[in-house]
């Protein structure tokens, strides 16, 4: 194998290593995914959008560095800060929909009223989520999670992109620069979309108990937890 094909091979090997040892680029869509009830189709609708403007962005960003001639260090502490944004934006929307998902468990709580009508009385059970079942229903379509994941994913780099990008620029050719952004991006997207696959087949498989009730606060519990572990332990 010459330069060229070792670098190639590097980019495909680095996609799958880095997508695969970061949870959050796979699990947050299993996790809202199953929380929302979206078919497997659409989580993998979602995180193709999501993993474009993940993998574009950090292109972008290497590409400008390469034509301004920045220095490498200077765009890895611009991804570095991107990483960081992208922690907080976790943890930020993991907090508001664990707590949106513990007001609609209480919200979907079942409980009774006594009613006396005419002498006779009677127990009238409910629960508040049914009245307004239509309006969620109806909005399912127009849901702004599909948006604030993208917008998270667009902020969150991939931090070996840089460095593969910058060497066969200062080595090579422009048109090996474009080979290894496709490779590592097409790469990068197949695993996303691989591993959200194998792991929302492999909960209907192994027939996990549902959360029921506090399924979607425990999904925010969960993007919460990946956003502490992006930003405070390096994931």
């Amino acid at each position: 194998m010459n330069e060229a094909q070792v670098l190639l091979a590097t980019a495909a090997t680095v996609a799958v290593v880095h997508t695969v040892l970061g949870p959050d680029h796979y699990l947050v869509f299993t996790a809202m995914g199953r929380a929302r009830g979206w078919s497997l189709a659409r989580t993998l609708r979602v995180t193709l959008y999501c993993g474009i403007g993940h993998v574009l962005s950090s292109v972008i960003l290497g590409v400008i560095g390469i034509v301004a001639g920045a220095q490498l260090v200077s765009l890895v502490e611009i991804e570095s800060m991107r990483g960081n944004l992208a922690g907080w934006g976790l943890i930020a929307f993991g907090l508001v929909y664990l707590a949106w998902g513990l007001k609609k468990a209480g919200r979907s709580h079942e409980h009774s009223h006594v009613h006396v009508h005419d002498g006779v009385v009677h127990q009238h059970t409910h629960v508040h989520e049914d009245s307004h079942a239509h309006v969620h229903k109806a909005g399912a379509r127009n849901s702004i999670t599909p948006w604030a994941m993208f917008i998270i994913f667009v902020l969150g780099p991939c931090e070996a992109l840089i460095p593969l990008l910058m060497y066969p620029a200062a080595r090579h050719s422009e048109s090996l620069v474009i080979a290894v952004a496709v490779i590592f991006s097409l790469v990068t997207i197949a695993t996303m979309l691989a591993c959200v696959a194998v792991t929302m087949i492999g909960i209907e498989r192994v027939r996990l108990p549902s959360s029921g009730r506090y399924g979607h606060a425990a999904a925010g519990a969960l993007v919460l937890g990946l956003g502490i572990a992006v930003s405070f332990l390096g994931v």
